[in-house]
């Protein structure tokens, strides 16, 4: 017989960052995902995944359809992109803070970052695209990369993310641009 595996529901919570910079924030958001204190089992990833993409589907169902692809951000966007491109069954493109000679580059900020950068290749006018990230707090990279991506003729649906810090704006600043924001949980950070 298969052994069952329980698998935790997700968490998170905020502590404060040592050594940080001028520019970064003085906290981080840290989740049960990104492996900082316990080993993480596949089984929680994909669960946690499923659970987020579910709520894509019911919180913006009219726009899912016709999404070409996931874009996550690197670092900390990267395996919840990955992840529920696993469990959407939907291509996927990651943002890098890597200049390169590549086409359909769209530069934008991450402006609470050392290096604030950030590049995404490919992009063509048209394309749907949803924006993933594994926390979000003030919204302004996403709504940064929003805005350049408009620019660059490409159609952002909405924004998914494993935690959302509901004490800085975010929401309200995705909102106001026509992006919905999809969140499998909230938190209260430092405002």
């Amino acid at each position: 017989m298969p052994e069952m595996l329980s698998v935790s529901p997700f968490s998170a919570r905020i502590v404060e960052r040592l050594s940080v910079g001028a520019t970064s924030r003085r906290e981080r958001v840290i989740h049960s995902l990104d492996g900082l204190e316990e080993p993480v089992h596949p089984n929680a990833l994909a669960t946690t995944e499923a659970r987020l993409w579910r709520l894509l589907q019911e919180q913006v169902p009219d726009g899912l359809g016709s999404m070409d692809f996931l874009l996550g951000l690197d670092a900390g966007g990267i395996l919840p992109t990955v992840s529920l491109a696993g469990a959407a069954k939907l291509p996927y493109k990651i943002a890098w803070k890597l200049h390169l000679p590549l086409d359909g580059a769209v530069r934008f900020s991450e402006p609470h970052a050392m290096r604030t950068d950030v590049f995404a290749y490919g992009i063509v006018p048209g394309q749907r695209i949803v924006l993933v990230d594994d926390e979000i707090s003030t919204g302004r990279t996403l709504a940064d990369l929003t805005r350049r991506l408009r620019e660059a003729g490409a159609v952002p649906l909405a924004s998914a993310c494993l935690v959302e810090d509901t004490t800085r704006g975010a929401r309200d600043l995705l909102t106001g641009l026509g992006l919905p924001l999809v969140s499998l949980t909230t938190i209260e950070g430092v405002a």
